[in-house]
């Protein structure tokens, strides 16, 4: 069975998938490790995943790949690939296993020359784990050229927290993150990670240069931060935090501004603000200004930065124990009634 480490993990993608996606990373595996999940990793070949286990009822588990590197074009002829992963799967006793694709949903156009590939033992899932719509925002041209792309609201905010003394700066303080997580958690209404995952997230990107906490700040206070991750030509605001004081400074316009110059000072060339509503355009913009519930609280605010919206391909499904997977459904179904 061709299971790698950490290091030959972390070798392979260097070598063969250097822009792979942050939740493929080594790293991210060890974090999630740290968290309620198994991490397995396996290599055939030029193909490979990264693979998490989640511990369900009566020792049963649930596979998950996110985002792997074979992205839009499944090594459907990678008969080895298939048989070691369905081998890791069954060994930990996988009710079935989930695959989030890291490609965007195709145009129609596209989808006529579409290279998707695929097992025909593949069902495409009715619940996706990762949010999948987000807007991306491209860091190509100078800084001026992404200013331009922006709301006119926005580029004005931004400039106006400067003028009003907000200061932007490295922070080395996870803890004092948490607490900021936390105030945002209590007034937006929504759920927030341990103070341990955070400082493991912290130890474990920022040394290896693929993550930056960034402060935002009126007279030495803190007023908000953010912890944005990069990875080859790609980086992700995945946590940010703002507390109640001086908002009328606007420094969160500010930090996302400070946080995609520090992208491109690392090379990206674009930056997934991770997560908006799950509806189309033109239902997003209808309803965004009387909304929010959910995901609606920060369309408002992330629309404003100009970017392009996209939706995820739809995840896939592989059924192990279809009796427990029809279970699964139900309780997942009766979840989003009551949710």
């Amino acid at each position: 069975m061709p299971l790698v480490s950490f290091t030959e993990w972390r070798n392979f993608l260097i070598e063969k998938y250097p822009n792979a996606h942050i939740l493929q990373t080594a790293e991210w595996g060890e974090l999630k490790s740290s968290f309620d999940w198994r991490t397995e990793r396996i290599i055939c070949g030029e193909t490979g995943a990264q693979i998490l286990f989640r511990k369900l009822p009566l020792g049963f588990t649930l596979a998950y790949i996110p985002k792997p590197v074979f992205g839009a074009c499944f090594p459907a002829d990678n008969d080895l690939f298939w048989r070691e992963l369905d081998e890791i799967c069954f060994k930990n006793q996988a009710v079935f296993l989930k695959i989030e694709p890291d490609y965007w949903e195709p145009t129609d156009e596209q989808m006529s020359q579409s290279v998707v590939k695929y097992p025909s033992s593949f069902l495409v899932s009715p619940h996706n784990i990762q949010p999948p719509r987000t807007i991306i925002i491209s860091l190509e041209g100078s800084e001026e050229d992404i200013l331009v792309r922006m709301k006119q609201k926005c580029r004005y905010n931004v400039r106006l927290a400067e003028k009003k003394g907000v200061t932007i700066r490295p922070w080395n303080d996870p803890d004092g993150f948490h607490r900021l997580v936390q105030v945002t958690g209590n007034r937006d209404g929504f759920g927030v990670h341990a103070l341990a995952y955070y400082r493991r997230a912290y130890a474990l990107f920022h040394p290896a240069g693929m993550a930056e906490l960034l402060l935002a700040e009126f007279d030495g206070k803190p007023l908000a931060a953010l912890m944005i991750f990069a990875n080859g030509t790609s980086s992700w605001y995945l946590y940010g935090a703002s507390n109640d004081n001086e908002r009328n400074r606007m420094p969160a316009y500010l930090l996302q501004w400070e946080a995609m110059k520090w992208a491109r000072q690392r090379g990206c060339t674009q930056y997934d603000l991770w997560g908006v509503p799950d509806d189309e355009d033109a239902s997003l913009e209808a309803q965004f200004e009387n909304r929010h519930d959910g995901l609606w609280g920060v369309y408002r605010f992330k629309r404003a930065f100009g970017g392009q919206v996209k939706r995820a391909a739809q995840a896939l499904d592989k059924v192990y124990i279809p009796l427990l997977y029809k279970v699964y459904l139900w309780r997942s179904a009766k979840s989003g009634q009551n949710g």
